[in-house]
């Protein structure tokens, strides 16, 4: 029995010998490098739009700035409201949430914080006609602001010393509507950062700024609690470079600077002039304007004339692009009264503003030069890029331009310049003033393609159980 059992066990011995060995291997998760920089954000002027001229807005570009710095493609997904960015900024769905929000501390216990980008006033916002409210107090209605929005932190921190004090919240507007709900008399009070305000301003004159609830908020990005060490000491450094090298001052020049002026008489005037004025001229500002946005072209022809062709001043310019008549007969241009005439010789002689200017200016610049040197001529915008250069200024950044303009009123400061003095002042306000009325064009420009936008982020969301919308700094 005892041999038959071992024969058996050699047997089983020899079999199991014969078989191949079969090793499993674990199977290594393969990291793929990252290619794209994703960052979470909401429409808005001053945030992010995208339209037939391209992509703009302030967190557009820093955002762009940033994803080259780290060698990677941008991709800029906008969200229907900030709740859904913190939920997709939670799930790992985007690297960074730029959307124009406040420092709050909230949003600190939360989130990683980068460092300011500009800073906000938050302020009350009524209607004109509405009695001015003396204190938050003093309110004849409610207030209506944002959910999640950082105007919820200021007023609950309010409340504390102003019992009574009571608001709504909205989740399915941006604060671009509730403006416009304001501007209208759909609602009484709301709350808005100081830029947004500026900027909406410009389409809905009827918008009234009372107190100042907060001041100097920092605007900021937000980045994940957890595993954002390396991404935050990236934008840390490039934060720093952008800082010393003038971009973020470039950008709040480009965005905010030329708003703060304010005329409720011109804003009305020039929107009842769109509506009744523009429509003749139009096709001809578009077949004239060159490598000119027709918009700007436009807004240069209102800041000159109000788009009337019979316009005359005291010193002899005349028509609806106010041309001398030297100007009329270099262009070729033989009755300056003939508004089509004007329109073809005055962006004839715009692009040449544009073609003489030196190739160191950025050609998102090149325009406001051009325009000071159509007002004041192109020899005086030279000294003030000198005196500039002098200064320790860089002579190609309208932001520095803007400042020695001026200058060149004051004799120490003319009479060391080959043109001499040159109404500097009025140059700038020109440049800006022209810029005020084409942001105006663009937002009416562009009303459709932003509902065009939310519905298609709106449908989008809808159909992968996610919900998105567009809003401005909250």
């Amino acid at each position: 029995m005892i041999k038959k059992l071992c024969l058996i066990f050699c047997c089983i011995t020899l079999l199991a010998a014969c078989q191949k060995v079969v090793v499993e291997q674990k199977q290594v998760a393969v990291i793929e490098p990252k290619t794209e920089l994703v960052v979470g954000t909401l429409f808005g002027p001053q945030i992010y739009f995208s339209s037939g001229q391209g992509e703009s807005g302030y967190d557009y570009e820093m955002a762009a700035r940033f994803a080259k710095y780290l060698n990677l493609e941008l991709k800029m997904m906008p969200f229907a409201n900030i709740s859904e960015l913190y939920g997709a900024l939670r799930a790992g769905k985007i690297d960074i949430i730029a959307a124009g929000l406040a420092d709050t501390p909230s949003r600190r216990e939360k989130y990683r914080v980068g460092p300011p980008l500009y800073r906000v006033n938050q302020v009350l916002v009524y209607r004109q006609g509405t009695r001015p409210p003396k204190d938050i107090n003093d309110l004849e209605g409610d207030i209506t602001v944002i959910t999640d929005s950082s105007f919820v932190d200021t007023l609950s921190e309010l409340q504390k010393s102003n019992p009574n004090l009571m608001w709504k919240q909205e989740k399915d507007k941006d604060s671009e509507e509730l403006l416009a709900m304001i501007a209208s008399g759909d609602l009484q009070y709301t709350i808005a950062d100081s830029t947004s305000l500026d900027i909406n301003r410009r389409f809905m004159p009827e918008l009234r700024e009372g107190a100042v609830l907060k001041e100097k908020q920092p605007v900021v990005w937000l980045l994940p609690p957890n595993n954002s060490d390396r991404l935050m000491s990236k934008l840390l450094a490039f934060w720093h470079i952008e800082k010393r090298s003038g971009t973020l001052a470039h950008l709040n020049e480009k965005y905010f600077a030329h708003v703060r002026r304010f005329d409720y008489v011109d804003t009305r005037a020039f929107i009842r002039a769109i509506d009744n004025k523009l429509p003749k001229y139009q096709e001809t500002f578009e077949k004239y304007a060159g490598d000119i946005d027709w918009r700007k072209l436009a807004a240069t022809a209102y800041q000159e004339s109000h788009w009337n062709p019979n316009a005359r001043s005291p010193t002899g310019v005349r028509g609806l692009m106010m041309l001398t008549l030297p100007t009329a007969k270099q262009v070729g241009i033989e009755n300056r009264l003939d508004p089509y005439q004007s329109i073809q010789g005055g962006a004839k002689y715009l692009n040449s503003m544009l073609e003489r200017l030196p190739e160191s200016i950025p050609e998102s610049q090149r325009m406001w030069f051009a325009l000071a040197s159509y007002n004041i001529g192109f020899g005086h915008v030279e000294d003030a890029r000198k005196l500039a250069q002098s200064m320790g200024l860089n002579p190609s950044a309208w932001r520095d331009i803007k400042e020695v303009l001026p200058l060149l009123q004051k004799r120490k400061h003319y009479k060391k310049t080959r043109y001499g003095y040159a109404r500097g002042n009025e140059a700038v306000h020109y440049v800006d003033s022209i810029r005020r009325y084409y942001d105006t064009l663009v937002w009416i420009d562009n009303q459709n393609i932003l509902l065009d936008l939310k519905s298609d982020v709106t449908q989008t969301a809808d159909n992968s159980g996610q919900t998105m919308e567009g809003a401005q700094p909250q």
